[in-house]
């Protein structure tokens, strides 16, 4: 799950790290109260949306007055920024964060995130500050510094200042920055964050060490444990089919696809997408329905996929381990029936009464076509979805 980045700077100020003052507005008038209060000269004001890169396409407005910090909330909220995370669509600004303005005297790169390959969360620091990471690691990736964390020790203070070092924040700046970072590191633990991204990281005109922006992904699985972070969760900013899904137990991402997916297993779900591409498709959606599907679940299933204008057909490949070939056939037979699906339907089954469940699905009258393969499958979901 993501937040917002004044929900991410309320999480990091209860853990220490510095933080500008201000607050969020979701109209002019509520804008200039919040900037009144901050009794400075330069106020942002900054457009809140899930995805980075609102500077450069004109979300963040600095000015001088109350007055005009809801001038500049009135032109920001209701407009529609593209930026390069937010693919071509864009997304409405809903709300903006009106907070005491900085003039950075240098910009620097804090995160720490989970490193799949040793099963660790690592730190991730560079002088680099402002940039798109992704860009200084193809370019300089000798600017960046990663330390990694054993979770069983927790972080420790050398490591602490071992990246203010690496960041160039000796002297004054060091046990501010080394303060700054293991409250970071205590944040990720306690609220089980799966990113905490600091960028910049920045020394102000107060020669302070602070956090100018901030973003937080957090795990799914762990929300259970973090009602108040859970309550941030803001709808309008997800993929309403996502949503949508999340509502029945569903593990479902949109795509750019024509053709939908539905599948029990993540891995065979990679392995499905990934079929489809080699035989010239294009997948529309990743889409886990668990091993342990009920038929109210596959129906739910199939109605998001069927409300995707962009899908020509679909495909369902289920392992039946837990459950069986049998039982899994006649909840796709509801489900279709339920629906109404009207486009071409490859189904492929493995497992357990695999012979039971293709002969249920044979049987049932249905314009359902059997594979019995996965590259059987993808082929004739690819050629079936051109047709169509």
């Amino acid at each position: 799950m993501n937040i917002h980045e004044y929900q991410a700077k309320e999480i990091l100020r209860r853990f220490g790290v510095p933080i500008a003052e201000g607050g969020v507005a979701f109209t002019p008038e509520e804008a200039e109260k919040v900037a009144r209060a901050l009794n400075t000269d330069v106020i942002a004001v900054k457009s809140q949306i899930h995805a980075g890169g609102r500077g450069k396409a004109g979300g963040i407005k600095l000015v001088k007055t109350p007055e005009e910090a809801a001038k500049a909330t009135r032109e920001l909220i209701g407009k529609v920024l593209v930026t390069h995370q937010t693919g071509p669509h864009g997304k409405e600004v809903r709300k903006v964060l009106i907070e005491a303005g900085s003039t950075p005297k240098r910009e620097l790169y804090l995160s720490i995130l989970i490193d799949r390959t040793i099963g660790r969360p690592s730190f991730l620091a560079s002088t680099e500050g402002g940039m798109d990471i992704e860009a200084v690691a193809a370019k300089t990736p000798e600017k960046i510094l990663k330390e990694p964390i054993d979770p069983a020790v927790g972080m420790q203070p050398y490591q602490a200042r071992k990246i203010a070092y690496a960041l160039g924040l000796g002297g004054n700046h060091l046990q501010p920055t080394v303060t700054l970072i293991l409250g970071v590191y205590r944040a990720f633990v306690e609220t089980d964050a799966s990113l905490i991204e600091i960028n910049p990281l920045i020394i102000d005109q107060r020669d302070r060490v602070m956090a100018l922006d901030a973003k937080m992904n957090f795990d799914d699985n762990a929300l259970f444990r973090h009602k108040d972070i859970l309550a941030m969760r803001d709808l309008d900013e997800e993929d309403p089919r996502e949503v949508e899904a999340s509502k029945f137990g569903l593990n479902y991402i949109g795509l750019d696809g024509n053709i939908a997916c539905m599948v029990n297993g993540a891995g065979l779900a990679m392995g499905t997408m990934d079929i489809i591409k080699y035989y010239g498709g294009s997948p529309a959606n990743f889409l886990d329905v668990g091993g342990g599907a009920t038929t109210e679940q596959v129906t739910e299933a199939f109605k998001i996929l069927v409300a995707d204008k962009h899908v020509k057909g679909i495909l369902v490949n289920i392992f039946g381990g837990i459950m069986k070939c049998d039982v899994i056939a006649n909840g796709i037979l509801t489900a279709v029936k339920q629906v109404n699906v009207q486009m071409p339907l490859v189904v492929r089954l493995e497992g357990t009464n695999v012979e039971l469940g293709k002969k249920i699905l044979k049987d049932s009258g249905l314009a359902i076509i059997a594979a019995d393969s996965m590259a059987d499958a993808a082929q004739k979901i690819v050629e079936a979805a051109k047709a169509a």
